[in-house]
Order: C-alpha cells, then sequence, then structure tokens
C-alpha cells in the first residue's frame, strides 16, 4: 500500500501513538519506514539594545549539544519499539528546523509516501496561541498525512 512512511516522532505520548499506528501499517505491507524528529531553532535577543553585546556563541553551542543528545534519545526510543516489532527503522534528525518545515521537506527528499504524526486537535486560541504543527503539515504536504489523536 504504501512503499516509504514516514513517522514524526517527539517523543511524547502522543507521538508513541502516531509511532505505533505506523509500524503497525509498516508490518504487513513491508514498507520502508523513517521516524524523523527535529529540534527549532535557537534564537537569542542577546546583544540588542545598545549595551553591548554578549558573546552568545558558547550558550548556543551547549544548547545545541543538549538538543541533539535530546533527539539521540527520542530515536533511540523509536528504534527500540521498531526492533521489538521486527521493523527495519531509518531515522533522521533534524536541528534548528521547526517540526512541521522538518517533516514536510525530509518526507519530500526520501520520497515518503505517507507521513504519520500525532495531533492534540487543538481549536480557537488554543490553536492560535500553541501553533499546530499537524495543521502547517497537512496545508503543504504533498503525500497523505495520517493524524492521531
Amino acid at each position: 500500500m504504501f512503499a516509504h512512511i514516514m513517522i514524526a516522532f517527539d517523543g511524547s505520548d502522543l507521538a508513541g501513538k502516531a509511532l505505533d499506528l505506523g509500524l503497525q501499517l509498516a508490518k504487513p505491507n513491508g514498507s520502508r519506514v523513517t521516524v524523523v524528529t527535529s529540534t527549532d531553532p535557537i534564537e537569542t535577543g542577546l546583544g540588542t539594545g545598545g549595551f553591548g553585546t554578549i558573546d552568545s556563541k558558547s550558550l548556543i553551542n551547549k544548547l545545541e549539544v543538549a538538543y541533539s543528545a535530546e533527539a539521540s534519545g527520542i530515536l533511540k526510543a523509536a528504534r527500540a519499539k521498531a526492533d521489538a516489532a521486527g521493523i527495519e527503522l531509518n531515522d533522521t534528525y533534524v536541528p534548528g528546523k521547526r517540526a512541521s518545515d522538518a517533516i514536510l521537506e525530509t518526507a519530500e527528499k526520501l520520497g515518503c509516501d505517507l507521513i504519520v504524526m500525532g495531533s492534540h486537535g487543538r481549536r480557537g486560541l488554543q490553536r492560535l496561541l500553541l501553533g499546530s504543527q499537524a495543521a502547517a503539515v497537512l496545508a503543504a504536504s504533498k503525500v497523505p498525512v495520517l493524524i492521531v489523536k
């Protein structure tokens, strides 16, 4: 049915449900599976305002190392679930990108034909304030997107 399934996974319980469903879809179809996780860009306002600058490079480097270590743990957890299910899994960490951008760009680059991801299904003010990575992926994806709630 689907040759290459991408599963967005951030380590949350909701993403775990998406991972489980994506693996369930992959198993009987012999689909390739790629799990993607990302970390947002690190932005800083240090050095603005005319009071001198602070060299934030070392702080940003430490954050990037911490983010990378966290992403490695997240992907390791996904790999353990896939191994337990007997499914070969490829993983991708995309640093410095909003989740929706990382998901869309990686899916296109790898030729995935299905994206599986979780969504809280927020509406109204909550969605406006918190944003919706799932909505952004749904709006821009060139392939089907399966949303798990």
